[in-house]
């Protein structure tokens, strides 16, 4: 078991024994960043995820440039292929230019409040001194 400051840490495998792993890890000691190696058992380590949503959109990204210029999808192309929007779909049929960049989330659209009934108005009820 690691020590606790390397709990959920993540690092990179430098040697691989039958049961256990060498991981660099970064570790903050008086202001500085230190590299330090330290050997964890396989069942303390999960791979990462955080280029998980990298990977997918690069091959969405190549899917639809294959398609375009006519290529043969493969059986994993094709199925992404299929999973495609259908405004994406329509754009590669006309042979149009497909935006592969990442766009921010818009704001949404405003709109005006309809109500059922006339509000109401409250006033603040005057001040009497009690001395």
């Amino acid at each position: 078991m690691p020590f606790k400051h390397y709990h959920g840490r993540t690092g990179i495998v430098y040697n691989v024994t039958p049961r256990a792993l060498g991981v660099i890890v970064n570790k903050e000691v008086n202001g500085k960043i230190i590299k330090k190696r330290i050997n964890v058992r396989v069942e303390h380590v999960r791979q990462s995820k955080c280029q998980k949503e990298n990977k997918g959109r690069a091959i969405i990204n190549d899917t639809i440039k294959r398609s375009l210029r006519g290529e043969k999808l493969s059986a994993k192309h094709e199925a992404v292929f299929e999973a495609l929007p259908e405004d994406v779909k329509a754009q590669i049929a006309e042979k149009k230019q497909v935006k592969l960049t990442r766009t921010p989330i818009q704001p949404r659209a405003g709109y005006i409040a309809k109500l059922d009934e006339e509000p109401t108005t409250i006033q603040p009820a005057p001040f009497s001194d009690l001395v």
